[in-house]
C-alpha cells in the first residue's frame, strides 16, 4: 500500500512539474526589429513598446538593424530562431517584406509592420503575399502623403521659397510617400499663388547618423547657397541633428528653416533658438499598436485573414511655434507616456475596430482629457 501511494505521490509531482513548466512557457514572446532602438525616435518607441511588455507580462527581444535590407530580412530570421511568438517591424523598402513574410509564414510567427505599409501599386506581389498570409497581421502607419503636403505647406506658408530636401534611403516606402505629399504641396502652392511660387530640390540622402546628416546637409547648401529652407523627411532624429549642427557651424541659424518629420527631446528650444521652423511628429506609438495587433493574434483575439490585413491608420501631430509644442512637451515627453498601465491592458482587451479607434483619436487634446484630472 505505502509504495502504491509513494508513486502516486511521485506521479502527482511530474504532472505538477510538468504543467509548471508548461505555464512557464506558455509566456508570449514578441521580437521587436527596428533601425535603432536608441536614437531619438527608437528610445522613444523602446520606452512605451517596454511599458506595454510590463503590464501584459510580455517577454521582448529587440534587434537594431540600421535600415540595412540585409540586416532587414536577416532580423526576421534572429527572431524567428529566437523563439518569438511574433514579430513587429519597420522594414526600409517593402521588398523586404516578401523575404520577410515568408521567414514568418515558414516558422508560424505572426507579424506587423509600423510606420509602414506596403503599396498595392508599387509592390503588388509583396502585397498579395501579405493578403495571403495567414501570419501578417498587419500595418500602422500615417498617411505620408498627408504628411508631407502639410509639412511643405508649413513652410510655403512662412515665406520659403526654395527648399532644398534631405531623405535617408533611397526608395525608402515612408520616404517615398512624404516625398510626393511634399511635391503635391508645393504644385497645390503653386497653383495658387503663380507670382509667387515654390521650388522643391531633388532630394540628397543623408542616411540615420548624424554625421552623414551634416555632411549631407553641407552638401545641399553649399550647392544651393540661396535656399532658404531644408526639409530632414526623417530617418529617426539623429539625421536632424547632424544636419541642424550643420547649419550652426555655418552660421545660417534662422536663416534656414528647418522642418521635420521626427519630434526631438528639446524640440520647445529648438524652436525658440529657430534651429527648428516646424516639425510632425509625436507618432512613437505606431509601434504599440503594431504590438498590440500582434499579441491579439497570437492570444486568438485578432482573426488573421488569408484575403487582406488590418490596416491601422495613425494621426501625424504638428507643431510650428514653442506654444503649439507646450502641451505636447507636458504630456508625451520626460516621465509621461500617452497611456497609463490600466489603460494599456484596457486597449489590449479592446477589439480590433475599437483599438483602431483609440489609435484614431490619439492627440494631445486626448492625453489632455484623460490624464488632467
Amino acid at each position: 500500500m505505502k509504495k502504491i501511494l509513494a508513486l502516486i505521490l511521485a506521479l502527482t509531482m511530474i504532472l505538477s512539474l510538468g504543467i509548471t513548466a508548461s505555464a512557464a512557457n506558455d509566456k508570449i514572446k514578441i521580437g521587436i526589429s527596428i533601425w535603432s532602438s536608441t536614437d531619438t525616435l527608437g528610445s522613444e518607441c523602446k520606452r512605451i513598446i517596454d511599458a506595454a511588455a510590463d503590464a501584459l507580462g510580455v517577454e521582448t527581444q529587440w534587434v537594431d538593424q540600421a535600415h540595412i535590407s540585409e540586416q532587414v530580412t536577416a532580423s526576421a530570421e534572429t527572431l524567428a530562431l529566437a523563439d518569438c511568438d511574433g514579430i513587429i517591424i519597420c522594414n526600409s523598402a517593402s521588398a523586404e517584406m516578401g523575404s520577410v513574410i515568408k521567414t514568418c509564414d515558414e516558422n508560424e510567427v505572426y507579424v506587423a509592420q509600423f510606420f509602414r505599409v506596403i503599396d498595392p501599386e508599387a509592390n503588388p506581389d509583396e502585397y498579395a503575399q501579405a493578403c495571403a498570409s495567414p501570419y501578417y497581421v498587419g500595418a500602422v502607419h500615417e498617411s505620408e502623403f498627408d504628411n508631407g503636403k502639410t509639412l511643405v505647406t508649413i513652410l510655403a506658408d512662412k515665406g520659403c521659397r526654395k527648399i532644398g530636401l534631405e531623405g535617408w534611403e533611397p526608395g525608402d516606402a515612408t520616404f517615398l510617400g512624404r516625398w510626393a505629399g511634399y511635391q503635391a504641396g508645393v504644385e497645390e502652392w503653386n497653383a495658387a499663388h503663380a507670382d509667387d511660387p515654390v521650388t522643391l530640390l531633388e532630394p540628397q540622402y543623408g542616411r540615420t547618423t548624424t554625421d552623414t546628416g551634416r555632411a549631407t546637409a553641407e552638401a545641399i547648401i553649399q550647392a544651393n547657397p540661396d535656399i532658404d529652407a531644408l526639409i530632414v523627411a526623417g530617418g529617426g532624429g539623429d539625421t536632424l541633428l547632424g544636419a541642424i549642427a550643420g547649419i550652426e557651424g555655418l552660421g545660417l541659424t534662422g536663416k534656414i528653416a528647418v522642418a521635420s518629420t521626427d519630434f526631438l527631446p528639446d524640440l520647445d528650444v529648438k524652436l525658440e533658438t529657430g534651429a527648428m521652423a516646424a516639425e510632425s511628429g509625436g507618432h512613437y506609438a505606431d509601434p504599440f499598436f503594431a504590438f498590440l495587433m500582434v499579441y491579439n493574434a497570437i492570444k486568438g483575439n485578432y482573426e488573421v485573414s488569408t484575403d487582406g490585413f488590418y490596416d491601422m491608420v495613425f494621426p501625424y501631430m504638428f507643431v510650428a511655434s514653442p506654444e503649439d509644442y507646450a502641451a505636447y512637451g507636458q504630456y508625451f515627453t520626460g516621465t509621461e507616456l500617452p497611456y497609463y498601465t490600466d489603460e494599456i491592458v484596457a486597449l489590449a482587451d479592446m477589439s480590433y475596430d475599437d483599438l483602431a479607434a483609440a489609435c484614431a483619436e490619439l492627440s494631445v487634446a486626448d492625453v489632455v482629457a484623460r490624464h488632467a484630472g
